[in-house]
């Protein structure tokens, strides 16, 4: 079957899937010209400039949105960087933040609760390391992170 052209029945066969040549403009014709009604278009440059608005200057700064979830419990700052503690019903997270941002080196965050398994995230990096989470219902856990071969260290917390 070469592009289009009708093809003879075969003695015996259906014609069912013999394919018809479509005229040139044929598409064209058959969907009209999709026109944009004025309401719309006003409706999505208004929301538009409202998404816009709220992404503006502000969206840029600094700080970090947080990878941990819950609230904020406890930041331990340190030489090197920051120890960041978050805190939920159920969860305890923590992560390490460097103070200068840069080439990759090593970090090393660990977060322990009271009678469990210490969790532990390191390697190079340039930014970061962690998030670590452990279940922590009901219990103190105890943090340490090392940037740079400086480290912090927490006693037992948010009990």
């Amino acid at each position: 079957m070469s592009g289009g052209t009708a093809v003879p029945a075969i003695s015996g066969c259906p014609r069912a899937d013999v394919r018809r040549a479509r005229p040139r403009g044929y598409l064209r014709r058959a969907l009209p010209r999709a026109r944009v009604h004025p309401v719309a278009y006003a409706l999505v440059l208004v929301l538009a400039a409202g998404l816009l608005t709220l992404a503006g200057p502000g969206a840029g700064t600094a700080d970090a949105a947080s990878v941990c979830q819950g609230r904020p419990a406890r930041t331990v700052a340190f030489a090197t960087g920051e120890l960041r503690l978050y805190r939920t019903r159920h969860y305890a997270c923590a992560l390490v933040l460097a103070k200068r941002p840069g080439a990759p080196r090593p970090m090393k965050v660990t977060l322990q609760p009271r009678g469990g398994r210490a969790a532990v995230v390191s390697g190079r990096s340039g930014r970061q390391a962690g998030p670590v989470t452990v279940h922590a219902l009901n219990r103190c856990v105890r943090a340490t992170a090392t940037v740079s071969g400086r480290s912090t260290a927490t006693g037992w917390i948010l009990c």
